[in-house]
């Protein structure tokens, strides 16, 4: 495909949804709206992420797989000539995976909540946030400016507040704005840090600013612009200890919201630290990286201790809470795999940006229709003598979650085992300069963390799936349970892609790899190994 056929696909990738957000607040057209206004703009949320998606496929399928390191699909236009900002967009093969997936995920949630309509305010307002949400995130992979970077990064803030503020079950307002402060605060912090880098580096142009590796800049001034933008991609990420704001979110976001925070916003951290810290400010990366794989390897440990106390008979343990404290171990092998400063190390933690995306996507998918379905998702309940049980009552999703469950505690042949194998790998042999004793301690306790995730997680499948099976008094024999509806035709739908990518993944994991490694090879300027 040619060099103009990439860059409109692309630029109609990141701009085909904030044009949808737009439209989908205007009254829809008297044929196009079915069995009312209602149904057309949840149509109209499936309709825009679906071209958005098949865009995003279509820019994939015509990429130069043969040279991933080098930027494609440029655009690079000036916007703000007085501050040297410009419209620069690109992709390579670090952004691109992310894209797809972004794009994935978001039509798939449309195509859920268009059957399964969230209960709340009017559909007009959601669907108006799902798309800017989905504009923003996209932009934050595509652009190639940090005040560009900045901007699309704070623009998936506002309507991830209200999507949980207004569409979100229990403690909504607390869980928003916890969500907001958290993520605004990090924001500014590193907004000095990209200003520092830009005004210091003499442009803002990060493919530039990525080729000198910091060329023109001090030693001091990259600690203090690396330490800042960490601090702020580090509470994204999250990063322990600045992960107290994730649980609560999650928790009271709808079923959408946290498919999209956990497969999509989270990962906004981890790409940044990619695309923006290691090349742009080497010898900080180098200096920060020990605390840095510190802090996740505490995150590892400490996210599955606290799944662990939810998972536990009488802990009155929620389930949408349990995954998204497993999202703060498995986030803490991503940023393991970045701070061993290792090709390896690397592409492990791109591996496993794109796994979690997947699997922990799925399970919230599947712990929301289990909401649907008994109402809850305390533990106790749910495992109770009234509870799911769900191999006997509904075997299919039973099936489908005891799938995610396995998936997402690292199984071999599954997507989930090879981004924290290869994130571990990297941090058994680290960057030359960093100490080899405190990697192996890392390393080690990175390995008692997923004997830890497999732990709860198989506590979760036996106490969901199984249950306890209640005797009828007087008789010796089993009580019989309520009907319990199995996984419906759109349910399928919008979750069999995400079954199939992840045994895809992980059985060629070649597929990923094969794009992520040149680029890295590249940003690492080589690198060791």
């Amino acid at each position: 495909m040619n060099h103009t056929a990439l860059q409109v696909l692309l630029a109609a990738v990141v701009v085909l949804p904030l044009l949808g957000s737009v439209a989908a607040l205007l009254p829809a057209p008297p044929g196009l709206r079915g069995r009312g206004p209602d149904q057309a703009v949840l149509r109209h949320g499936v309709t825009v992420t679906g071209v958005a998606l098949a865009a995003a496929i279509t820019l994939a399928a015509g990429f130069d797989h043969g040279h991933p390191a080098r930027m494609q699909a440029q655009t690079d236009i000036g916007w703000i000539p007085a501050l040297g900002i410009r419209i620069h967009l690109g992709v390579d093969g670090v952004s691109l995976p992310l894209l797809v997936l972004t794009a994935l995920l978001t039509f798939l949630s449309a195509l859920y909540a268009y059957v399964n309509r969230p209960p709340g305010p009017s559909p007009k307002a959601f669907v108006a946030l799902l798309l800017l949400l989905e504009s923003g995130t996209l932009a934050s992979f595509a652009v190639l400016d940090l005040m560009l970077f900045f901007l699309a990064f704070e623009m998936v803030l506002i309507p991830m507040y209200f999507l949980i503020n207004r569409w979100g079950g229990a403690e909504r307002e607390r869980a928003a704005w916890r969500f907001i402060l958290y993520t605004l605060l990090g924001s500014v912090v590193m907004l000095l840090g990209l200003l520092l880098i830009g005004i210091k580096g003499g442009t803002f142009d990060m493919v530039a600013l990525a080729t000198d590796r910091g060329a023109g800049l001090s030693h001091t001034t990259q600690l203090i612009a690396a330490l800042a933008i960490i601090a702020g991609l580090a509470v994204k990420a999250p990063m322990w200890p600045l992960h107290s704001w994730l649980p609560d979110a999650h928790t009271a976001a709808p079923t959408v919201g946290s498919v999209l925070l956990a497969g999509v916003l989270l990962k906004m951290g981890t790409y940044g630290l990619v695309r923006i810290v290691l090349p742009m400010t080497p010898g900080a990366a180098h200096t920060y990286a020990p605390y840095l794989a510190a802090f996740a390897v505490a995150g590892i440990i400490y996210g599955s201790l606290a799944c662990l106390a939810l998972a536990r008979t009488g802990a009155k343990g929620d389930l949408k809470r349990l995954i998204a404290y497993s999202s703060v171990g498995h986030m803490g092998f991503v940023l393991l795999g970045i701070a061993t400063l290792t090709p390896t190390g690397v592409n492990g933690a791109l591996f496993a940006n794109i796994a979690h995306g997947l699997i922990t996507g799925l399970l919230f998918f599947l712990v929301g229709a289990l909401k649907d379905r008994t109402g809850t998702t305390d533990l106790d309940q749910l495992s109770g003598t009234s509870g799911a049980a769900l191999y006997g009552r509904a075997p299919r999703l039973g099936g489908l979650l005891a799938f995610g469950a396995v998936a997402s505690l690292g199984l071999p042949g599954l997507a989930g085992f090879w981004g924290e194998m290869l994130a571990m790998f990297g941090a058994f042999h680290p960057a030359d300069g960093l100490s080899r004793p405190a990697y192996l301690t890392y390393t080690a306790l990175a390995g008692f963390g997923t004997l830890l995730t497999a732990a709860y997680l198989l506590i979760v499948v036996r106490r969901v799936c199984m249950g306890d099976h209640p005797i009828e008094p007087g008789t010796g024999t089993e009580a019989a349970r309520p009907a319990l509806a199995d996984v419906h035709g759109y349910e399928w739908a919008a979750w069999s892609p995400l079954v199939a990518l992840t045994v895809l993944a992980g059985l060629w994991p070649a597929v990923l790899l094969g794009l992520t490694d040149p680029a890295v090879q590249q940003l690492l300027a080589g690198g060791n190994r």
